[in-house]
């Protein structure tokens, strides 16, 4: 198992060399001068050339990306050049807000997705199960920043229950996490039912029938906890997904996320922090999936058997 582990760490630094690669590139060949943009336009040439000697963007792109990766490695992802304070803080005092909506969204996502899943399965082409698979649909097709305007108009305008915006408490989340929940929900939904479905005619169920075990002990103790194993691994990526695309429903519900501060820092051109979000939400991406894989490794006693 350590084997296993080890080897999944290994595998999350090229994906973090790529993404870091990738980004530096494509932020290097943006048009516009770093230099130009912090001292603003009507900054001598003189200045500005200064600047860009203090910054080191007069050296060669290598140099400068193999720069930042050492610095990064160290935490020091730069200074953003709108507040001119360090990436890394900034970052730190925005994520909790996204790890909120997240978690929020992936529990609701799993209370609905799971129970709905395991009972379309069992309710093949019943009533129940035409409108389950319909509804998942509809969650997957339905943009994020419509579903939420919906709902303030309808909670927030209309109701009046619940704020229409997000950041300041548990009930304040409550919109927010139910519309980036849906196209999990549709999701996790689709995927249980379908892993169910394949699950309830394996032998082994079938021999727990025969034995006379009552359908919901074969159901929870037998079939679920096989069903799980790709249910989990599916979690996963949408947990990852929602770290980093949360955009949208941070600006909709106006929550101060990662997502909503690399926004504003694309739109003021702040480099630094475009770099540093992307490489921050990279991270987080792939240490959720680390942990999948080692969970993923603990329920399969197959892949366990490997490494033994």
């Amino acid at each position: 198992m350590l084997k296993y582990t080890f080897k999944r760490i290994l595998g999350v630094i090229p994906v973090l060399m790529g993404v870091t690669f990738l980004v530096f590139t494509m932020l290097h060949l943006t048009p516009g001068d770093p230099a130009r943009i912090i001292l603003g336009e009507q900054a001598s040439l003189e200045s500005v050339q200064g600047l860009r000697d203090q910054m080191g963007l007069n050296d060669n792109f290598f140099l400068q990306f193999f720069r930042y990766c050492g610095n990064a490695v160290t935490g020091d992802l730069g200074r953003s050049y709108s507040t001119n304070r360090p990436v890394f803080s900034e970052l730190l005092s925005a994520f909790p807000y996204t790890l909120q909506l997240a978690t929020m969204s992936i529990a609701i996502a799993l209370l609905l997705g799971i129970p709905f899943g395991i009972i379309s399965s069992i309710r093949q082409y019943s009533l129940f199960d035409n409108i389950v698979t319909s509804l998942a649909m509809v969650g997957i097709s339905i943009p994020v920043f419509w579903s939420g305007l919906l709902l303030i108009l309808l909670f927030s305008v209309h109701l009046r229950i619940l704020p229409p915006s997000g950041g300041s408490g548990f009930i304040s989340m409550i919109m927010p996490a139910a519309t980036l929940a849906a196209q999990s929900v549709a999701v996790i939904t689709r995927m249980t039912r379908s892993s169910m479905l394949e699950i309830v005619r394996q032998d082994f169920v079938r021999t727990a029938r025969s034995k006379g075990a009552n359908e919901r002990h074969v159901i929870v103790r037998h079939a679920l906890p096989n069903a799980l194993v790709p249910v989990i691994t599916i979690t996963g990526i949408q947990f990852g997904r929602l770290l980093g695309g949360a955009v949208l429903t941070e600006i909709v519900f106006s929550i101060p996320g990662v997502g909503r501060l690399l926004v504003s820092a694309i739109q003021m051109r702040d480099y630094p922090m475009v770099q540093g979000g992307v490489l921050f939400i990279a991270v987080a991406f792939c240490l959720v999936n680390l942990g999948v894989d080692l969970l993923y490794a603990y329920l399969d006693p197959r892949i366990k058997s490997q490494y033994k």
